[in-house]
């Protein structure tokens, strides 16, 4: 088993900054890739943003591209997802995946564990 933990979400303004973590922890050897997504009020879950574990290989959702920035730090098995310039469309509860095997990254079927959520919230 994985548990994953989310961290860092929270409320600002317009054209904040925010950084979210998620910390994996257990049977993390099988670590393939990370991913964020998030989920809006009323709204289907979208996919964020990924990165491959071994190759650093990284992926975007074309509406947060040059504004998002995800990273890993291996030693920590923990990823973050860097938001910069926030709108009050990117709120939402943004949830970490871990994927163990696949090249699929923007399905959330293809994850294994999935972390609770964390709540950002952007005010015009």
């Amino acid at each position: 088993q994985v548990q994953l933990v989310e961290s860092g979400g929270g409320l600002v303004q317009t054209g904040a900054s925010l950084r979210l973590s998620c910390a994996a922890s257990g049977r993390t050897s099988s670590l393939h890739a990370m991913g964020w997504f998030r989920q809006a009020p009323g709204k289907e879950h979208e996919f964020v943003a990924a990165i491959y574990w071994l190759s650093g290989a990284t992926y975007y959702a074309d509406s947060v591209k040059e504004r998002f920035t995800i990273s890993k730090d291996n030693a920590k098995n923990t990823v973050y997802l860097q938001m910069n310039s926030l709108k009050p469309e990117d709120s939402a509860v943004y949830y970490c995946g871990f994927k163990r095997a696949g090249p699929v990254i923007y399905a959330m079927g293809s994850y294994d564990y999935w972390g609770r959520g964390t709540q950002v919230s952007v005010s015009s």
